[in-house]
């Protein structure tokens, strides 16, 4: 089973780029410092819950749309 930090990462990269942002803009945009972006893109932190609510908003989404990308990336990966 891939870790959810992986999974997590994966699923806010996708929907970064899909967005058109730079990890700088994206921080930004969430009120965080771009390289933990980095870090959790690469599935090195594992962000709170008030993180990931940042997360979600800077990236148009619900916190719990973000999670199930997340889950279905996992689902994909093992088809």
């Amino acid at each position: 089973m891939v870790p959810h930090e992986i999974l997590l990462g994966l699923a806010i990269s996708k929907l970064r780029l899909e967005k058109g942002l730079s990890q700088e803009k994206f921080a930004e945009l969430a009120g965080i410092h771009r390289t933990y972006v980095s870090q959790l893109e690469r599935g090195l932190k594992s962000p709170t819950f008030s993180i990931l609510r940042k997360l979600a908003a800077a990236l148009g989404v619900s916190t719990s749309e973000l999670i199930r990308f997340a889950e279905a990336s996992n689902e994909i990966s093992y088809k």
